[in-house]
């Protein structure tokens, strides 16, 4: 996992925009973003994924596979779609298993920051936040989806009616309150 903010540059947002100011996990442990590493490969992997999924309740899962070949004609409106940024009402759990990724969160001060997602990561996203999501220039990753319940992906895209979205509110709520360490 590489953190660090997004240059804001325009063009393709599957290259890196790495402005070369690097940050680390602390900022967005700040934000609230959760991160492990279970190396896919470890055979101890399996068994500390599902210890966090019985200690954060997360009853469902499934895997999700981002690239031309698993979603044919409609690959590019989907990572344009994912790339909007967005918030839910549930925490997001992403753990990579396969490829690299980009998220995008929105920091305290409104900036993007850009985590370089790569095979054993977990992150927890928080309900509420704003963030967004794309694959590197290889165009492939393959993840486990985490859930509380059954599986949905509703994204909020944001606007002026999501601050006052009560899941956003907590966000910004416990934000500035400071997440527990």
């Amino acid at each position: 996992m590489k953190i660090f903010y997004h240059d804001n540059k325009p063009g393709d947002s599957r290259l890196p925009h790495d402005s070369g100011v690097e940050l680390s996990p602390t900022h967005i442990s700040s934000l609230g973003i959760l991160h492990h590493t279970f190396p896919p490969t470890s055979p101890s992997s399996a068994a500390q994924v599902e210890e966090l999924a019985q200690t954060r309740a997360y009853a469902h899962r499934d895997e999700i596979t981002v690239s031309p070949d698993a979603m044919g004609t409609g690959y590019e409106d989907k990572i344009k779609m994912f790339y909007d940024e967005h918030m839910h009402e549930d925490e997001e759990i992403r753990y990579i298993l396969k490829g690299t990724g980009y998220f995008d969160v929105r920091d305290a001060e409104d900036k993007w920051v850009r985590i370089r997602a790569e095979p054993g990561d977990l992150l927890v996203l928080p309900a509420g936040i704003y963030h967004r999501f794309t694959v590197d220039e290889d165009n492939y990753i393959n993840a486990m989806r985490l859930f509380q319940t059954q599986p949905k992906w509703a994204a909020l895209n944001r606007s002026d009616g999501t601050e006052d979205n009560e899941f956003r509110k907590k966000y910004v709520n416990a934000r500035t309150q400071g997440f527990p360490g």
